[in-house]
């Protein structure tokens, strides 16, 4: 067999191994979101309750169990139903506040957005219970909960932060500039699924061809683009945060709450180098891998993110 042939046939078995990860990697996300949009009945037991935002904005939220109140942040495209699994495992040791963010479910949208807005929401949340709350947030929510307890200082006890999504090097490519643009250009034309498209194509790094079977294999393809709005929200919300450089120095100074930062072992090198980077950042904060878990954690293994939540919010 001669040099070339055999140069061939390896580019060839990498070129189908890489494939074949990247279909493993597209069918496990398709099953995690066939999982969280499967939530008929979840909520059963929990109290449907609205608060009163500062601008007068609606914000719908459930409320289970008892004892410490948590409040959960979501992620981008993802309403409370994406976390209501997480909030059935924290319900049996917390009060748990499950809440639609603006612009979701049946939560208002009042324009123009500013993240100001939201963490009064989650004040409003804080205060209509009881005045104090620890708080979990998964990806971009993690990065809203720095936020939120950069201005609410001690009203916020505790932050258990899944995942942000830093790119603070070249482990994985910085986030385009223009990205927020190119979606409010989509959505001003009414073309919600070519905004979520480039989300998950350029936002998440997703190759088209696995974003074309999402759109027709997930069940919550219609959901997440009836939030296709609410993209640039949190691409606002990570501005700074993935472009390769480090953090932003002076942005959470004022968090003086204990914080654990969590990444799933499986997950991408660059999510653990940006937790690590945050971990040293901010006094009192530190970073776990948590064996067997990924970015779909929150809809793939809820009852072992669960446990791993409650272990830091009860610990002295």
């Amino acid at each position: 067999m001669s040099p070339a042939i055999r140069k061939f046939r390896f580019a060839r078995v990498i070129a189908l191994a890489v494939a074949g990860i990247a279909a493993v990697a597209v069918l496990a996300l398709i099953l995690a979101v066939r999982i969280g949009f499967n939530t008929e009945g979840a909520a059963m037991g929990a109290l449907q309750k609205t608060a009163i935002s500062r601008d007068g904005t609606v914000i719908a939220y459930e409320q289970s169990g008892s004892g410490p109140l948590v409040i959960l942040v979501s992620a981008a495209l993802a309403d409370r139903s994406g976390s209501r699994r997480l909030a059935r495992a924290l319900a049996d040791h917390f009060t748990v506040i499950n809440y639609d963010r603006r612009g979701r479910g049946g939560s208002g949208d009042t324009q123009p957005y500013t993240i100001e807005r939201e963490v009064e929401d989650v004040a409003a949340l804080v205060d209509a219970n009881g005045g104090s709350a620890c708080l979990f947030g998964s990806s971009s929510g993690a990065v809203l909960a720095l936020d939120i307890a950069a201005r609410l200082g001690p009203k916020i006890k505790k932050l258990y932060l899944y995942e942000p999504p830093f790119i603070v090097d070249s482990s994985r490519p910085a986030m385009a500039p223009t990205l927020a643009s190119e979606i409010r250009q989509q959505f001003a034309t009414g073309d919600r699924n070519n905004a979520v498209k480039l989300f998950f194509s350029k936002g998440m790094g997703i190759p088209s061809f696995a974003v074309t079977l999402m759109r027709f294999l997930m069940p919550g393809w219609s959901s997440m683009c009836g939030m296709a709005q609410t993209i640039p929200y949190d691409l606002a919300i990570l501005k700074g945060t993935q472009d390769g450089q480090p953090l932003p120095e002076n942005r959470w100074n004022s968090v003086t709450a204990p914080i654990e930062v969590a990444v799933g072992g499986r997950s991408e090198p660059f999510f653990h180098n940006g937790a690590k980077a945050l971990a040293r950042m901010i006094p009192g904060s530190r970073y776990e891998s948590i064996a067997g878990l990924h970015h779909g954690a929150l809809l793939m293994a809820p009852a072992v993110l669960g446990k791993d939540v409650q272990a830091f919010f009860v610990q002295a």
